[in-house]
């Protein structure tokens, strides 16, 4: 970022940009609160012109869009950042990318549009399940079995407690498909990959929650955890394709090299 540019006070918003970031490798552990942390000591080493709340406590001006939960990779993830001056997107991943740890990677930088919010542009997500130890066509059976029940009942503890809920009514899209090169680059036979479209509902349906239910209609636990990424996210059409959240206020935005 340019020298001598303010850091922190309490300036006006003058500019709104919203990055795309990844979790990799280890880094998908970290959880959202750490990131959190890590994010804005990176903005603080990268001198980066961050708005701040008014008050006691001043508090940087970012807002998350449906973190992945910890544990799972991802090359979808959204936030926006409130700045009290200007500055170039690109300059901005390259910044940024600097002061973060490998695995926690800025892949776009655009500046936000007058319009909707981040949250409001994000229903559904794809996500990609390497099952280890299982067989592509045993996974086919299960997902077949889930597809085919009106509704799979799953238990997950939450903050009010244990609940019951029903994981078949989010699920869009569900198949084990023979994608190659999966992120984690599962090579070890054999190995069912799955390609899951989730909506967002209330409580929210993830992942673990599906693979859940295919325990309980099929019978379906993998040896060993599977490996959870997830690919996109955003507004469901319906054709069932997800639109990028940052669609709308791209304008030749700039992609990260990773």
């Amino acid at each position: 970022m340019a020298k001598n540019q303010p850091v922190g006070g309490q300036a006006p918003v003058v500019q709104r940009v919203r990055l795309r970031y990844a979790k990799r490798g280890p880094l998908r552990f970290t959880s959202h609160r750490d990131f959190a942390r890590a994010f804005e000591r990176a903005l603080r080493r990268a001198a980066v012109p961050i708005a701040y709340s008014q008050g006691f406590t001043p508090h940087p001006k970012i807002s998350y869009a449906s973190a992945a939960p910890t544990g799972v990779g991802s090359e979808a993830e959204y936030l926006e950042i409130g700045l009290q001056a200007e500055v170039d997107p690109a300059q901005l991943i390259v910044a940024l990318d600097a002061a973060l740890s490998p695995g926690i990677d800025i892949l776009e930088a655009v500046v936000a549009r007058e319009g909707s919010s981040l949250a409001d542009r994000i229903d559904a997500s794809r996500w990609l399940i390497e099952l280890p130890g299982i067989e592509p066509q045993a996974a086919a059976d299960a997902v077949a079995t889930f597809l085919a029940a009106p509704e799979v009942q799953v238990e997950r503890m939450t903050k009010q407690g244990r609940r019951s809920f029903d994981a078949r009514s989010a699920v869009t899209f569900f198949a084990v498909t023979k994608q190659s090169g999966a992120p984690s680059e599962a090579a070890a036979a054999p190995c069912a990959i799955i390609d899951l479209v989730v909506r967002q509902v209330t409580p929210a349906v993830r992942p673990d929650d599906v693979l859940s239910g295919l325990r309980v209609v099929a019978g379906l636990e993998p040896p060993v955890p599977p490996r959870v990424t997830r690919l996109a996210q955003g507004t469901l059409t319906p054709q069932g394709e997800i639109v990028d959240p940052l669609e709308a206020d791209r304008e030749d935005a700039p992609i990260g090299g990773h």
